[in-house]
């Protein structure tokens, strides 16, 4: 079983009308360090009240890892590039992970820049090297 973390993540979900204004708010997002990684999944298929209708509308799911200190720059960012009124921007706490995952998201959500010669530089090259 992972370890807990004593570190504070969380996954914060939105979701959008248009597969592109999910990957402008997923890049938004990751190239201002407030994400380590925004999966987008989709379409999927909402049904949802709104003005006393009914409403079945095609979407797209951004899944944001993050640390819970950056939750109100999230969703104050995701709020300024979101079309929706009233944009879902719900949290979830991460409270285990693996250590070598939850390394990588902590480093790569650091307010300043971490040389690509770092340890997380490490750990992100050899992460997207797992995922091909």
């Amino acid at each position: 079983m992972p370890a807990r973390t004593p570190h504070k993540l969380r996954v914060i979900f939105t979701t959008t009308g248009a597969e592109e204004q999910a990957l402008a708010i997923a890049r938004a997002l990751v190239s201002e360090r407030l994400a380590a990684c925004v999966n987008i999944i989709g379409p999927i298929r909402s049904v949802y009240r709104w003005r006393d209708a009914i409403e079945d509308d095609r979407e797209f799911l951004l899944l944001i890892k993050t640390r819970a200190t950056n939750y109100m720059k999230v969703e104050r960012r995701v709020r300024e590039l979101h079309t929706y009124e009233v944009p879902e921007v719900l949290s979830l706490p991460a409270d285990r992970g693996s250590p070598p995952y939850i390394q990588w998201l902590l480093e790569s959500t650091r307010a300043q820049a971490v040389s690509a010669k770092s340890g997380a530089g490490k750990l992100a090259k050899s992460r997207r090297e797992s995922l091909r």
